[in-house]
């Protein structure tokens, strides 16, 4: 079992360059699956989810490499349509092979996808956006079985603006026949990222990045080289970080825009933050202020994937916070956590009443989650003391060797295997 072993109390300096967004990578990845040939995807970070999606392409019959950076993918052999049983119970993301393997082999069989337990997250309305679009689904001892000789374009609604469901049905979409708009799509930065790599491909999308997506059908798709954006969720981390064990960064490779609502409350708190093209530079020399009240909600509001780092970097904040977490029911489990450390907070019908605390004291903690991770280390670089968290495979992830990004910026952080 492999652990971060934490020594707290060491202000951060330095410079850093964020990797590319996972959450923009994997749709894309699958999206390879719609043109046959060789693609170069760049800016890839060696994540757990990101192996997990290429050892999918792989048993279904794609050749893959990931070195630095670079995934090169040839996709000209894909003909198997049954995703293999124990990936895609390692990760939620696979569900994105749905739309491009239907639209190529016109049958798709699935388990039901894994990931984080982080509350229910079903996937009704991926198989609502496909079915309307034309396939026929049923399930069979435990798998579920999509098939379809032609997808047709259409117009659908979805009830919640789900990034995967905007994602999936913008896949099976764009060679459909005729003309598909989504309403009240996501309008995440990665939809906008996907769109761009479809339509350098071939396809013909509009609306991206607002609450009516576009699609008409075309032809064919051809393979193409792209670079992916950079990760917004690893650059929030970073600035809560500094906030938390205050100093002084500088971070490269960010996308200022795509973090409005995390700099707002950032700077409320009393981070310095300072943008110009794609630097980012904070800078705390003090114990941060309270938060009245912060919602989670979809893009552009604060991001639920910010959450936990955002209540372990309030319960050190002067004054008492809320946070309400509408995205995911099962989002608190690092609660329990931080109070081991020392944190103050309280939960009650889905929000939580933080009280902040002088200080925070080390002690072994374990990740029960990719972000609730993330807030125990950042809770560890502040605390007196050494902190130590298990299950650090969650972190991993979502974050291309934590350890070392933090390393760079002076913490004293190391993983390692019991």
């Amino acid at each position: 079992m492999e652990t971060f072993t934490i020594e707290g109390g060491r202000p951060l300096s330095g410079t850093l360059r964020i990797h590319g967004a996972k959450n923009a990578a994997l749709p894309i990845l699958a999206a390879a699956v719609l043109a046959e040939g060789q693609f170069h995807i760049y800016d890839v970070p060696h994540l757990k989810d990101i192996d997990v999606m290429l050892q999918i392409l792989t048993a279904l019959g794609a050749t893959a490499t990931h070195a630095d950076g670079c995934v090169s993918l040839d996709t000209t052999s894909i003909s198997i349509s049954h995703v293999p049983d124990d990936l895609m119970g390692q990760m939620r993301s696979s569900i994105f092979l749905v739309g491009p393997l239907l639209t190529r082999l016109g049958e798709v069989t699935i388990s039901r996808p894994g990931g984080c337990a982080i509350g229910e997250r079903r996937i009704d309305l991926h198989l609502n956006g496909l079915t309307a679009l034309g396939a026929k689904i049923e399930e069979s001892e435990g798998y579920i079985i999509f098939r379809a000789k032609q997808l047709r374009g259409t117009n659908i609604f979805l009830s919640f603006p789900s990034v995967g469901a905007t994602e999936n049905i913008m896949l099976a979409a764009v060679l459909a026949k005729g003309t598909t708009r989504i309403c009240n799509a996501a309008r995440e930065p990665e939809i906008i990222d996907l769109a761009n790599f479809l339509n350098a491909m071939g396809a013909r999308i509009r609306g991206a990045g607002t609450d009516t997506i576009e699609i008409n059908g075309v032809a064919r798709l051809r393979p193409v080289s792209y670079r992916v954006i950079p990760d917004r969720i690893v650059a929030g981390t970073h600035i809560l970080a500094v906030g938390m064990a205050q100093g002084h960064i500088a971070l490269s490779n960010t996308i200022p825009e795509h973090l409005t609502a995390l700099i707002e409350v950032a700077r409320s708190c009393g981070v310095e933050i300072k943008a110009y093209h794609d630097i980012m530079e904070m800078k705390c020399s003090n114990r941060p202020r309270g938060y009245d009240r912060i919602i989670t909600s979809p893009y552009p509001g604060f991001p639920t994937d910010l959450q936990a780092q955002l209540m372990a970097f309030l319960s050190l904040a002067r004054g008492t916070s809320v946070i309400k977490e509408t995205v995911f029911e099962g989002r608190f489990k690092h609660v329990n956590e931080l109070a081991r450390m020392g944190a103050s907070i309280y939960v009650d019908l889905g929000s939580a009443f933080i009280r902040g605390v002088s200080r925070l004291s080390g002690t072994t903690v374990e990740a029960t989650d990719l972000r609730a991770g993330a807030a125990l280390v950042l809770a560890g670089l502040a605390a007196e003391g050494t902190t130590v968290v298990e299950q650090v495979h969650h972190i991993d992830r979502g974050y291309e060797r934590l350890e070392w990004q933090l390393q760079q910026l002076g913490a004293s952080i190391a993983r390692t295997t019991a």
